[in-house]
């Protein structure tokens, strides 16, 4: 465990307004400041920063917690990796921990086993067997871009990297853990990558975190990835942004694949990424919108590639970047054209981009025939869609009237009509994340006696943990008096254990050591305690109160699930009388 006094010289030395203020932009509101969440997309700013507290909290998602939990979620780390990143940004020495040094020294040994795979497979690509050099070499690629990329060969063998892996001293359990290696049914190991060259995948670190291998062929599948390791989330990272991060522009070319990256990277234009295998995801979105404010969407010209612009389009609006869509004649995706007709000519390409809107606008008729009555309805509620959700009010009106003029529809008309689609949206947006509130808030409350019950006991529960997080010096003497109830929620009871814990370990209960043993989940569900308590004088009285309570509670159990489901079908046909009446 982390001692109180290393705890607190790291809340000191990295202020939560200045861990934050570093991935969003804040805006200062008396004693707190406020900023759109990173972690989901929103049009209003609804996550608030206590600097008075050392918090923060969400609103619309429910994310909370310190600075740590802030980085364990943006940078997908653990506890004691976000400590590190934040310890060397201020120059703190971290003290040890033995569970923390164990996976640490799992990381490192995936780090270091990706650096020695990545050499491996490019050592090889020079190698007695051409085929990977020869591949490279066809598609064009100098020897510099190969060698800047780290790009490779894995032989057509089912044990060359693991047996070259093993003599350097790396155990089969670490190289499976690693995704370089995986367990045959007879429990040996063999390689994933086997006859495909090799795309090393860098973190903005500058570490080797994993693996792209692509068939030289036709044969199936074409691509293949790393699969998720302690290093790994191919969800949550992009391929070149390493390089990318590091351009002058403030523009961000989306591509493809890998090769697309590489082509355009050597053309002259670092400022190029692509997903690692999948549809671009909301996280992606939200990485690439920390480098650029805009986006060009530079996918291949079939219909895939279309559809997948979509998917990118409506993800970029939502975390307010604007995007624009190569148009790709006479060549299949970026590489060709570019083998084609050279990088001047893919320069004035990406100048004529067409803004996103046009394209989601034109994509509006597809599979539509709009001398029907019926489907111009459905292209005008398309048309809708697309225009309600335009961010900005002056660029959303100069669509209006585009529509308004191809549509033969008064610009009022759909000013009215994106008026009443906005109002359900708010509307729909507000019911979910109140049914998100209420169901974390009481996870298990129903509307009879025995849930009414069982709501008095959260809220007792509540109450009780936002007492003890601002009275850490009374968790034993209350444990104590919470030995005879025999009802207790899992999560209270688990927050009890971990302060227990602390306090034994002559700790402090603080939001921040909690935060080594609880999810970043957990972490948040503790912040909207100490949110909705904040206003609320928590004095020994109310304690005291909160334990009588959670004492007197009388145990709900179920004997069976049948026992359960009837409660749940009192509850649904209550609700279905109160919706009657």
């Amino acid at each position: 465990m982390l001692s109180d006094v290393f705890l607190e010289e790291l809340r000191t030395a990295c202020p939560i307004e200045t861990v934050m203020g570093s991935y969003v932009n804040l805006i200062r509101r008396g004693r707190t400041y406020v900023c759109s969440c990173p972690f989901h997309s929103e049009k209003t700013p609804s996550c608030t920063i206590y600097p008075e507290q050392q918090s923060f909290y969400c609103y619309g998602c429910g994310a909370g917690g310190d600075a740590i939990t802030f980085i364990r979620r943006i940078e997908n780390l653990s506890f004691m990796e976000a400590v590190e990143m934040l310890a060397k940004r201020c120059g703190l020495a971290i003290p040890e921990n033995k569970e923390e040094a164990k996976r640490s020294q799992l990381r490192a040994r995936t780090f270091e086993i990706n650096r020695e795979t990545a050499n491996f497979y490019y050592r090889n690509l020079s190698g007695s067997d051409k085929t990977g050099l020869s591949y490279f070499a066809g598609r064009k690629l100098s020897p510099a871009t190969i060698k800047k990329y780290g790009l490779g060969f894995a032989p057509d063998k089912w044990d060359s990297l693991s047996r070259h892996l093993l003599s350097k001293g790396f155990t089969e359990e670490e190289l499976v853990t690693a995704g370089v290696c995986h367990r045959s049914k007879n429990g040996g190991i063999y390689d994933v990558f086997r006859n495909r060259v090799i795309f090393p995948i860098v973190d903005t670190r500058g570490s080797v975190i994993g693996f792209g291998g692509r068939v030289m062929d036709d044969s199936t599948p074409k691509y293949l990835n790393t699969a998720q390791t302690p290093v790994f989330d191919k969800g949550r990272n992009l391929f070149s942004l390493n390089f990318a991060k590091d351009s002058s522009s403030n523009i961000l070319i989306l591509a493809e694949g890998y090769m697309d990256v590489i082509a355009i990277n050597q053309a002259g234009f670092s400022n190029v990424v692509a997903t690692l295998g999948t549809a671009i995801t909301a996280e992606q979105a939200r990485i690439i919108s920390r480098y650029a404010s805009e986006v060009i969407i530079a996918y291949d010209s079939d219909s895939a590639g279309q559809n997948a612009t979509k998917k990118a389009v409506a993800h970029f609006n939502e975390v307010g970047l604007t995007a624009r869509i190569l148009h790709i004649e006479n060549a299949k995706d970026p590489d060709e054209y570019i083998r084609k007709f050279g990088s001047d000519r893919f320069r004035l390409l990406l100048e004529k981009s067409g803004d996103a809107i046009a394209f989601q606008m034109e994509q509006c008729k597809s599979g539509l025939d709009l001398s029907s009555d019926s489907d111009k309805g459905k292209w005008l509620n398309r048309l809708i869609d697309v225009l309600a959700n335009i961010p900005n009010a002056l660029t959303r009106d100069v669509y209006i009237s585009k529509a308004a003029s191809e549509t033969n529809v008064s610009p009022d008309v759909l000013r009215s009509q994106i008026e009443i689609y906005n109002r359900k949206e708010k509307i729909k947006r507000e019911k979910n994340n109140w049914d998100r509130i209420k169901q974390q808030a009481a996870p298990l409350s129903m509307r009879t006696p025995e849930g009414e019950n069982l709501q008095h006991l959260e809220k007792a529960e509540e109450t009780l943990l936002g007492y003890l997080l601002t009275h850490p010096e009374e968790v034993a003497s209350t444990a104590e008096k919470l030995r005879s109830a025999d009802r207790k929620t899992p999560f209270f009871e688990k927050i009890i254990s971990e302060m227990l814990s602390l306090e034994q370990n002559h700790k402090t209960a603080s939001l921040s050591a909690l935060g080594e043993n609880l999810s970043t989940d957990e972490m948040a569900r503790l912040s909207r305690i100490l949110e909705k308590q904040r206003n609320i004088k928590l004095t020994d009285q109310v304690a005291s109160d909160c334990i009588n309570t959670i004492c007197s509670e009388k145990s709900l159990s179920f004997d069976s699930d049948d026992d359960l489901l009837k409660l749940i079908e009192i509850k649904r046909k209550r609700d279905k009388n109160m919706k009657g009446t």
